[in-house]
């Protein structure tokens, strides 16, 4: 299949990329890099193209790999959203593509509310677009096409986040449960995912809303609003003091990067998921404070911070993915024990690319 995925040089969306590309589709990455690292891309781009990409970051876009193309380009611009939709006909878009930073959605909502919620907009326009055309209309329930125009079938996957939800129950959080976004970057998602399934119901767009739990593992990011366990996993190698915001008493259910990733491409190929939203976690919680002692091994000191915004703080995440089992067959491979390990050797050998 030829297949997009916005966000695609991103931590988790490298992951979903190569998961692809070892399944022998064809990838196109576009990302505007405010997010994404190119060295997170590095090992799908050509040998000879390192050096040239190396020392040539204002100029990249089009770099090719075996079965891989990179884009840089934004979502909001719908000039290149027409050029790259004219040149390809996509069978899936992983749309990952959006601001991450809940501080940043705080301090700045009108950034988080165009990337997030917006340029989905865009992406969905363009998506239904290809596979109904520009001049087709709907009469009733019903497509009528233009005989001039030809469409090609399109899926959206749309990736949000557990930070939509309220606290959890000790069963774990379910699709059914309430949300409650406590951050601008929780409202853009929610108001994201409801155009998600509007284009589902309303023009029978292919579309999965995914709500994956709190990710780790490598190529996340070690400073500011990085993931908690690389945070603290390069504190310790580096014999740091781990910093934990708050009484540390926050639970959160952690999913290895590699078992997300599998779970993003899946949803990609289950039928069975269209128009509807799907949770992705391991149904363990763990407070920070036990992560800490897991991580430190005692070595290094922990300590407590004041929390910068604690409004924005989901006291307990832990999900549950009964429904994910069950329409896509999906259970996580990795225990934290697992993940933690091999995100720590990864660390250790690769650190100039964090």
């Amino acid at each position: 299949m030829n297949i997009l995925v916005t966000g695609g040089a991103g931590f988790i969306g490298r992951w979903v990329v190569k998961t692809l590309l070892l399944e022998g589709h064809e990838v196109v990455a576009l990302d505007n890099l405010s997010n994404g690292k190119l060295e997170n891309i590095y090992e799908f781009v050509y040998e000879d193209k390192l050096d040239y990409i190396k020392s040539n970051k204002e100029n990249i876009s089009g770099l090719e790999g075996e079965n891989f193309k990179f884009i840089k380009g934004d979502i909001k611009d719908e000039a290149l959203l027409d050029e790259l939709f004219k040149k390809n006909r996509f069978d899936i878009v992983y749309h990952l593509g959006a601001s991450i930073n809940v501080q940043e959605s705080i301090d700045n909502p009108k950034t988080t509310f165009y990337n997030d919620t917006v340029g989905t907009f865009n992406i969905l326009e363009k998506c239904k677009a290809q596979m109904f055309g520009k001049k087709a209309k709907m009469e009733g329930d019903k497509w009528i096409l233009d005989k001039n125009e030809k469409a090609y079938p399109c899926k959206v996957v749309f990736m949000s986040t557990c930070m939509v939800y309220d606290k959890a129950p000790e069963v774990g959080i379910d699709e059914e449960h309430r949300v409650k976004p406590i951050s601008p970057y929780g409202g853009a998602k929610i108001a994201a995912e409801n155009m998600v399934l509007s284009y589902y119901n309303a023009y029978k767009l292919p579309t999965v809303v995914i709500r994956p739990f709190n990710t780790y593992g490598p190529f996340q990011k070690t400073n500011g609003e990085g993931g908690v366990v690389a945070i603290f996993i390069n504190n310790y190698l580096e014999n740091k003091n781990l910093n934990i915001y708050g009484t540390g008493d926050q639970t959160r259910d952690l999913l290895y990067v590699k078992d997300c990733a599998n779970f993003v491409v899946e949803a990609g190929y289950k039928d069975s998921v269209n128009g509807q939203i799907v949770n992705a976690g391991t149904g363990r919680d763990i407070t920070i404070n036990e992560l800490a002692q897991i991580i430190s091994s005692g070595k290094v000191k922990i300590n407590h911070v004041p929390h910068i915004h604690p409004q924005s703080e989901i006291m307990k995440l832990k999900c549950n993915y009964k429904k994910a089992k069950e329409l896509m067959g999906w259970e996580p491979n990795y225990t934290l024990e697992e993940g933690i390990e091999e995100t720590k050797q990864w660390i250790k050998k690769h650190k100039s690319l964090i």
